[in-house]
C-alpha cells in the first residue's frame, strides 16, 4: 500500500515547507540541496527566474546521481512586477509586507524533475495569486517581531501566523507554501517515477 518509487528520489533543496509536503504524502526520498548561485538576472522574466533556478538546482544533483529521479524547486513573490527576496532585518520585512498590504501579488514556483539515465528532464511552472487584506501597524510590529518573516520569500508564512493576512488565493495553496504538490505529483506519475498501490 502507498506509493512506490520506482528508484531513488532526491530533493534538491533544504526547504523545510517543501520538505513537508513531500512528507505529508509519505514519499521516501532523500535531501540533497543544490547548491547554485541564485542571483537574479536582470533580463530574466520571474517565470525564467523559477525555471532557471529550479533546473539549475536539479542538475547540479544530477551530476552526481544520474540514476536517480531528481526533484528541483525555486519560489518568488511578485508584486507589481517586483521580486521579494527573503528580508533580512525588521526593517526589510516591514517594507515588503507594506507593499503586500491590501492588495494581490503572485506566487510562481518553478520545479524541475530530471533522470539523466532516462533522458527525462520535466520544466514547469505554477502561478497562484494572493490577496492580503489591509494589515494595521500593530499587527505588522507584531509579525515582524516574530521568526516567521525571515526565511521565506515576500516575508509571511501562508500556513504559519502570516495566514491572519490572507483574504484569497486563487490557486494552488501548496504552491504559495514553496512546491506545487498537485502538478509535481501529476509530472511524477507521468514520466513514471511514482505509482500508487492500494
Amino acid at each position: 500500500m502507498g506509493i512506490t518509487i520506482s528508484g531513488r528520489l532526491i530533493l534538491a533543496s533544504a526547504s523545510p515547507r517543501r520538505i513537508e509536503i513531500l512528507k505529508l504524502m509519505g514519499l521516501d526520498f532523500d535531501i540533497m540541496p543544490g547548491n547554485i548561485d541564485e542571483t537574479f538576472r536582470p533580463e530574466e522574466t520571474p517565470r525564467e527566474h523559477v525555471l532557471r533556478l529550479s533546473e539549475e538546482k536539479a542538475l547540479s544533483v544530477a551530476l552526481r546521481h544520474p540514476d536517480a529521479w531528481i526533484l528541483g524547486a525555486d519560489t518568488v513573490v511578485v508584486v507589481a512586477g517586483e521580486i521579494l527576496g527573503k528580508p533580512r532585518s525588521p526593517e526589510e520585512a516591514t517594507k515588503m509586507l507594506e507593499k503586500l498590504s491590501d492588495r494581490a501579488h503572485e506566487v510562481l514556483t518553478g520545479f524541475c524533475i530530471t533522470r539523466p539515465n532516462r533522458g527525462v528532464r520535466i520544466r514547469e511552472v505554477v502561478e497562484s495569486a494572493v490577496l492580503f487584506r489591509k494589515i494595521a501597524p500593530d499587527e505588522m510590529a507584531w509579525y515582524t517581531g516574530t521568526k516567521e518573516p525571515y526565511d521565506k520569500a515576500g516575508a509571511y508564512a501562508v500556513q504559519g501566523m502570516g495566514g491572519c493576512f490572507i483574504r484569497e488565493i486563487r490557486g494552488s495553496f501548496s504552491n504559495v507554501v514553496g512546491l506545487p504538490l498537485c502538478e509535481v505529483v501529476d509530472a511524477l506519475k507521468r514520466v513514471a517515477a511514482i505509482r500508487f498501490e492500494k
